[in-house]
């Protein structure tokens, strides 16, 4: 692509598509990041323990990683305008009724709708985007469509603290309302039509029943390692075996299905999707496993509450809001290896002084350090989502988002379980400010060992920008 075709403008239908999946995503990735603050407060006023309402977290991931594999079937039968729209009707729905819940299970229950809905969201609106650019431009559209990303955990944790210090609990449901409805306007006014749909596409039955309950055993395995006996318990193991058992078996039947497969695996055939999808697992490892050190640093070692420790991580995600754009322009022009090199550089230098960290630390030095660090998150980003659909055509696509998807949330999950457990072995019963800070110090070398593998990886990804539009009919 051409410095003049990286800096086109972006067509008026796709900037109407981009505004509608990103006004509608803004409840899901506000969702998550508000209530990941509010487990003790929920525990306390619903007359339970800790470890029945972890469920409300669980419960939302399992629901949401059950459903991801199914999102390019159901596009291909529906549409995608009828499938966003359902989708977010069905977030707002579960929205509602998690405020009104009466007890722990029937929360617990509730955000199981809230994660069908999003389940469904969270592919399908990379799909929409990508097909809509036509393959042009990957790096500035997902520059803008990366916005809510970006903005939830900014706004998110602080949002919060500021709902559980000031109001009920319930308002953390009820503030989804107004951005589920404002996202389904937007999407019934600026989403375009669907094609007739597709009667002739089949559901995958076979490869349902063996990636749905993969991925769930999978997310709800590393769900479970944080407590005594960290990967080695067997409420770990054996969910975890056996959910990388089932995805072995849907890779076999895939390669049999081929097409006709719920996803179509042949696609790691292509070395863009294959570097792509290694290193957004790697990169959820990066950024969900910090974002649990980060506020449990903050209030354990150094005393903050919920508000306070999301105030902390503001600068992270300023960092991230302003490199996107950069980021985006970049990997048009010079493509995604040097962009993700560069960003996981800076990760990795932004996360190892969190490794020397102490109670007494200067504050704004950490601060300094968290912009850095979003800065190079967000060079991390763009590029891997964009490059995950180089060389693909229009019907690949949703395929293509649907394994870019699973690779992140299993990445997440794990570099969570894994930092949880290396905190929790490093600490032990210490229970001092100190104590506390050494078992956080083990943990962000490792955050920044895996933020280093980062920098070798990205070699694997192309090195020139791609020049190719998606083809209108399809090369099976």
């Amino acid at each position: 692509m051409s410095r003049a075709g990286a800096s086109e403008a972006l067509d008026p239908a796709l900037k109407r598509t981009a505004t509608a999946v990103v006004v509608g995503a803004l409840a899901v990735v506000f969702d998550t990041t508000i209530v990941s603050v509010a487990l003790d407060s929920l525990a306390e006023d619903l007359h339970t323990s800790v470890t029945v309402i972890q469920w409300v977290s669980t419960s939302y991931l399992l629901a949401l990683g059950a459903v991801i594999p199914l999102a390019g079937w159901a596009q291909s039968r529906i549409g995608g305008k009828c499938l966003w729209i359902t989708s977010l009707a069905i977030f707002l729905v579960g929205s509602v009724l998690c405020s009104l819940s009466w007890n722990a299970g029937s929360l617990i229950a509730f955000r199981v709708v809230q994660g069908i809905g999003g389940g469904m969201m969270l592919p399908l609106m990379q799909t929409l985007v990508v097909q809509a650019a036509k393959g042009k431009n990957l790096g500035k559209v997902m520059a803008t469509m990366s916005l809510p990303t970006v903005l939830g955990p900014i706004l998110g944790p602080v949002l919060g603290g500021l709902i559980l210090n000031y109001g009920d609990w319930r308002w953390l449901f009820w503030v989804n309302v107004p951005f589920c409805l404002a996202g389904l306007y937007a999407a019934v006014k600026l989403l375009p039509k669907d094609p007739p749909p597709s009667a002739t596409v089949k559901l995958d039955t076979t490869g349902l029943l063996l990636l749905s309950p993969a991925v769930v055993g999978l997310l709800y395995g590393l769900a479970n390692s944080s407590g005594d006996g960290g990967l080695t318990r067997a409420d770990v193991l054996v969910p975890a075996l056996a959910g990388a058992f089932l995805l072995v078996g849907f890779v076999a039947w895939a390669m049999r299905r081929r097409s006709a497969a719920l996803v179509d695996v042949r696609l790691f055939r292509y070395r863009p999707l294959a570097a792509s999808a290694t290193l957004l697992f790697l990169s959820g490892i990066t950024l969900y496993g910090a974002m649990l050190l980060l506020p449990l640093y903050f209030q354990q070692v150094r005393g903050t509450d919920a508000l306070g420790a999301g105030l902390f991580l503001i600068p992270q995600g300023v960092g991230t809001f302003l490199s996107r754009t950069r980021a985006g322009k970049l990997t048009d022009r010079i493509g995604a290896r040097q962009v993700s090199v560069i960003g996981f550089a800076v990760v990795a230098a932004s996360t190892l002084p969190f490794a020397f960290v102490t109670g007494s630390t200067n504050e704004v030095w950490l601060m300094a350090v968290l912009l850095l660090r979003g800065i190079g998150l967000g060079a991390v980003t763009i590029p891997l989502m964009t490059v995950a659909y180089v060389g693909m055509e229009r019907a690949d696509v949703p395929h293509a988002s649907v394994i870019a998807r699973i690779a992140t949330q299993v990445g997440g999950s794990f570099g969570t379980a894994v930092l949880a457990v290396v905190l929790h072995s490093a600490t032990g019963d210490g229970t001092t400010p100190h104590e506390l800070a050494i078992g956080f110090d083990h943990a962000f070398w490792w955050a920044t060992g895996f933020a280093a593998a980062g920098i070798l990886l990205s070699l694997l990804l192309p090195a020139t920008p791609d020049k190719t539009s998606f083809q209108l009919v399809s090369r099976r």
